[in-house]
């Protein structure tokens, strides 16, 4: 199969738009999965300034953030049925789950700060903890542009639906040679 135009795009690009315009939910479900793997790959640092620092409700918003994020996943997939309306009750379910991973972020950010920087006794910055305070607000970029993404599906779709994928194929002028009646 030739193509016609030396200007069109390599076939796993052509490929991957294809499946991107039939699903194009997946491009924040990456984006979210990017978050997820943000707060996940450095949960290490989060648990040992957890057990540094001692201050109250960490360990609860690590635990929300976490279990959060999860499920944020499920609600995801519910929100997007194969074939079918967009499920209303479950996203709104999955943006309020964000909303309070992101509060919890933050929250536990201002105890790092509050840690580091109070009048008495306050904590030496050491490298997970500096680790942990960074990660918290990349994780709360990623989030939020997921979200942004997410609100934004209906505007990339009808772009993506205006990509031409389909592959012209040449006649080699021999079309009523092909017998489709089906007889021997």
């Amino acid at each position: 199969m030739k193509q016609n135009n030396a200007s069109h795009i390599p076939e796993f690009l052509r490929k991957i738009v294809v499946s991107l315009k039939r699903k194009p939910q997946t491009i924040p479900l990456v984006v979210f999965v990017i978050a997820f793997l943000v707060y996940s790959l450095n949960l290490t640092h989060v648990s040992h300034t957890t057990a540094r620092i001692q201050g109250p409700g960490m360990g609860l918003y690590g635990f929300i953030t976490m279990l959060f994020s999860m499920l944020a996943f499920v609600c995801f997939s519910n929100s997007f049925p194969h074939r079918k309306k967009v499920n209303i009750p479950m996203l709104v379910l999955m943006f309020l789950m964000i909303a309070v991973i992101i509060f919890c972020d933050v929250q536990y950010r201002g105890l790092i700060y509050t840690a580091l920087n109070r009048a008495e006794n306050p904590i030496a910055p050491e490298g997970y903890i500096n680790s942990a305070y960074s990660m918290l607000m990349t994780h709360i970029i990623v989030l939020c542009i997921g979200v942004a993404l997410v609100a934004l599906l209906p505007v990339y779709t009808k772009i993506l639906r205006s990509i031409k994928t389909s592959v012209e194929v040449e006649d080699n002028g021999r079309m009523d040679d092909i017998d489709i009646s089906g007889e021997d």
